[in-house]
């Protein structure tokens, strides 16, 4: 069917798509999942400052929701015109900020969903908070975690579209900004379908990835 379809045109895209459909999907990919990406870079330390630092998680939180709030084309024209030029900077740097509503939290209850008798005797065992964090409490917390970063990954991928709005930065977007506009409405729905399938194989690759970096997760559910 995917050949049929293929031979038909039904992914070739028309001179005023200023990329092929693959590059398209790289650009999605590479755009999204880099800002997702970003965005874990830096709510990991936020993350766990907040969960040490308890009064600080509230207004931290509040930051976040706060610039989740923001329209995403309002900032991403906004991005604009801090840079003083379009690029994809303009869609990667919003992206990672609307990340952080949803990955700063999942650090925080993963962290908080350890066992006190776990944290309590690897003091015990002379763990510096450094290493207590990278080796005890980031791999319980980890299932958690790994349940915000899908969330965050397959947002970024849907927002990402937006991006056409300010130039042809919005990788899939890009065809359903231009199917509109040329009242092509093969482009909107190659665009549409693939970025449905983009999704669920972004989860579902993430899911694969947590199986492989919680192997005891499994034995427990064997045992239960």
């Amino acid at each position: 069917m995917s050949a049929a379809l293929t031979q038909s045109g039904w992914f070739d895209m028309p001179s005023y798509v200023q990329s092929s459909y693959v590059g398209l999907i790289v650009t999605q990919l590479e755009v999204s999942l880099g800002a997702t990406l970003a965005g874990l870079v830096i709510a990991l330390p936020v993350g766990q400052l907040c969960s040490r630092l308890r009064w600080l998680y509230a207004p931290t939180l509040g930051v976040v929701t706060i610039l989740y709030a923001i329209p995403s084309i309002a900032l991403f024209v906004l991005m604009v015109d801090v840079t003083n030029a379009t690029s994809e900077t303009d869609v990667f740097v919003p992206l990672a900020l609307y990340s952080l509503a949803i990955l700063v939290p999942g650090v925080v209850d993963g962290i908080r969903s350890v066992p006190h008798d776990v944290l309590d005797a690897a003091d015990g065992m002379g763990y510096g908070r450094v290493r207590r964090y990278l080796t005890i409490e980031l791999p319980i917390a980890l299932p958690t975690l790994m349940a915000a970063i899908r969330v965050a990954a397959v947002s970024s991928l849907s927002l990402m579209s937006i991006g056409a709005t300010i130039g042809h930065y919005g990788g899939l977007g890009d065809l359903f900004l231009l199917g509109l506009r040329f009242f092509d409405n093969r482009l909107i729905w190659v665009g549409l379908i693939t970025l449905l399938v983009l999704s669920v194989l972004c989860d579902l690759a993430l899911r694969g990835v947590q199986r492989v970096l919680t192997p005891w997760a499994r034995s427990l559910r064997s045992i239960g």
